[in-house]
């Protein structure tokens, strides 16, 4: 069988997405998911991304992490609404569900508006936070992101007695003159990735409860620039929380599968 699949990227975070509203593509074949995301054997990508038939909303964004595990994605939800637009499903405004429930979205040329789901606890790990933006965010403020070794660093959370089993993405930042930059480690792609919309979701929240940097807030990935804007309702409840940033088309293909 022959799948036409396209390759998008948003600040770096790549995703091959799929057009599968007639059900053709085996998504139960975990192992058929890894293997396209898979750099030197696939296609290559952090995530792979089907855009199916949903009855009550414009559609469906069903998004598997490299190694075939689900969650919810920032940067891919962005994506797969661009995708529904190329694609005619949408048009500058939809309305979508993926796993961790309903989001709303708009486009402005290649600028993507996500509506993030509210946040209703931050838990503070010393000077550290602990959040979940549709994905579980562990923040760590840091002088000096740039001389980190990440993937050891990272590891000594993400595989610690708390969060081994279920796993958490961990990200970095360092702040400079309200300048925020981060380095995030992603669960799922077990590997430092270009960017993370979940990630500087939570690092832009944690931003204004540890430096006080209100919204909206520029956050500096290490492939571009994203903004995070929110209301505050207290320093635990955060709604009204929109990801904003490009999501651009790299190409078309097919593979045989």
């Amino acid at each position: 069988m022959t799948i036409n699949f396209s390759k998008y990227q948003g600040t770096g975070n790549d995703f091959v997405i799929i057009d599968n509203r007639n059900r053709l593509f085996p998504k139960e074949n975990l192992k058929l998911v890894s293997k396209l995301c898979d750099r030197k054997f696939g296609i290559g990508s952090d995530g792979l991304i089907l855009i199916e038939k949903h009855d009550e909303f414009d559609f469906e964004l069903v998004y598997f992490n490299a190694d075939g595990s689900k969650s919810f994605c920032g940067n891919g939800s962005r994506c797969g609404v661009a995708f529904a637009k190329k694609i005619g499903l949408i048009n500058s405004s939809t309305t979508f569900h993926a796993i961790d429930g309903v989001h709303h979205a708009k486009m402005n040329d290649q600028v993507v508006h996500l509506k993030m789901n509210d946040v209703n606890e931050v838990e503070t790990i010393n000077d550290n936070y602990f959040l979940d933006t549709g994905s579980p965010h562990y923040i760590v403020f840091n002088d000096n992101i740039k001389d980190m070794d990440i993937i050891k660093d990272a590891h000594s959370i993400r595989y610690n007695d708390r969060f081994k089993e279920k796993g958490t993405n961990v990200n970095f930042v360092e702040t400079n003159n309200h300048t925020i930059s981060i380095r995030t480690y992603e669960r799922g792609v077990e590997d430092e990735t270009l960017s993370c919309g979940t990630g500087a979701t939570a690092v832009g929240i944690s931003s204004y409860l540890h430096h006080n940097i209100k919204p909206p807030i520029k956050i500096n990935v290490e492939g571009g620039e994203l903004t995070i804007d929110f209301n505050i309702v207290d320093n635990e409840h955060f709604n009204n929380i929109w990801l904003i940033g490009p999501a651009t088309h790299v190409f078309d293909g097919t593979i045989d599968l």
